[in-house]
């Protein structure tokens, strides 16, 4: 079977200097809040171009801890997408606020600008900003409206490690993904980009004084004399996944240049199907977490990749707001054409690192068998 994503691939491209740095934790004694730890959050702002990384021990603590940093609680609004993984809502419920549910852009998939302002109150304290899938979401045009209304912007993420953004129009130089808003949040867990053997995460910010208070949130709100003087939580990175994350930081741009050399081979192959391919936003890098491609056939296409070994998967295909737990119970549920569109038509494909060019033309092959046996059942009808 060829597997959407294979973190087990990327360990074995790795084994040799991963086996090291794990060993090296075990036989220290120290396994939480350590020197690995520390070097890594020094490692991984110096990589963003921040000056502040925390680790955490989740991309959804990242979230539900940045908005507590900046005082944003039970009574505060929060807007958000409804097509990212679950965990972005869930942060923002988790943190006492209510979410606000905003439609995206159908080419990148991320939150509509246009459609923001309108959802804006008085109670709205702040946007989760979701990157999705490698690629940032309009950066300049959330910023400019978020300066106009005093919000602050909490970048999720959790898919775009080492992606990057420029804004022309702002007069910015190109940064990545996690600089521009108060705080950047990340994701590791084990099918990430940059990811770990488990759970984890890291906040990210320019500000000394959020960085100061994450710090102590993480840890039950402890002082140095391990006093609560907040109400905090236990939310911490260990010396082993920081450890691994070490080792991994280091191939993290060949990394995502090999998945961008995976996409290109994917967009000449597939340009004369019917499947769309993922759009690249200007003046954004795309480090292609997944490869999306949208379908009017994404059931039937997916079925037969299935049926010839090939593990395609659908992020996301129910969008928060048709989930259960939040159905009817969101501010915006009711105006998301976008989301419930692309949902119906998406389809994620192989893609990461290791991926061999002959699995790939696997892939490709299986697609384009598809396609022509559209054609076929067309001419004979």
């Amino acid at each position: 079977m060829i597997l959407c994503c294979n973190p087990h691939a990327q360990y074995l491209s790795h084994k040799d200097e991963i086996d090291r740095a794990i060993a090296s934790v075990l036989e220290s004694g120290w396994y939480v809040f350590g020197q690995e730890v520390a070097a890594f959050e020094h490692e991984f702002a110096q990589f963003l171009g921040v000056r502040h990384a925390v680790g955490v021990g989740s991309g959804t603590d990242a979230i539900r801890l940045a908005l507590l940093a900046c005082d944003i609680g039970p009574g505060d609004e929060v807007i958000t997408v409804s097509h990212t993984a679950v965990a972005t809502v869930t942060a923002i419920k988790l943190a006492g606020a209510s979410p606000v549910l905003v439609d995206i852009e159908g080419d990148y998939f991320t939150i509509d600008p246009n459609r923001l302002e309108s959802a804006i109150r008085p109670q709205t304290k702040a946007i989760v900003l979701v990157h999705l899938y490698g690629q940032a979401a309009d950066v300049t045009a959330v910023k400019e409206i978020a300066d106009r209304h005093n919000l602050r912007i909490i970048e999720d993420c959790a898919q775009c490690h080492g992606a990057t953004y420029q804004g022309k129009q702002r007069g910015y130089q190109e940064q990545s993904l996690g600089s521009f808003g108060d705080v950047g949040c990340f994701s590791f867990y084990p099918t990430k980009n940059l990811s770990a053997f488990g759970d984890g995460g890291a906040v990210v910010t320019n500000d000394p004084k959020l960085a100061k208070q994450i710090r102590k949130l993480r840890e039950y709100g402890w002082s140095e004399t391990r006093e609560s003087t907040l109400v905090g939580m236990n939310s911490r990175l260990d010396e082993i996944q920081a450890a691994v994350l070490r080792v991994k930081l280091r191939y993290l741009d060949a990394d995502n240049e090999a998945r961008g050399r995976i996409a290109a081979r994917y967009d000449a192959a597939l340009a004369e199907t019917p499947l769309r391919a993922p759009q690249v936003r200007p003046e954004s890098t795309h480090i292609y977490h997944q490869y999306v491609v949208q379908t009017d056939r994404r059931d039937e296409l997916l079925a037969h990749l299935k049926s010839h070994r090939v593990a395609a998967l659908v992020h996301y295909p129910r969008p928060v707001h048709l989930q259960s737990a939040y159905q009817g119970r969101l501010r915006g549920c009711d105006d998301l054409p976008q989301t419930e569109n692309v949902v119906r038509r998406i389809l994620s494909l192989p893609i990461y690192p290791e991926l061999t060019q002959e699995d790939q033309r696997h892939v490709v092959g299986t697609i384009n068998n598809f396609a022509a046996a559209r054609d076929d059942r067309r001419r004979a009808a």
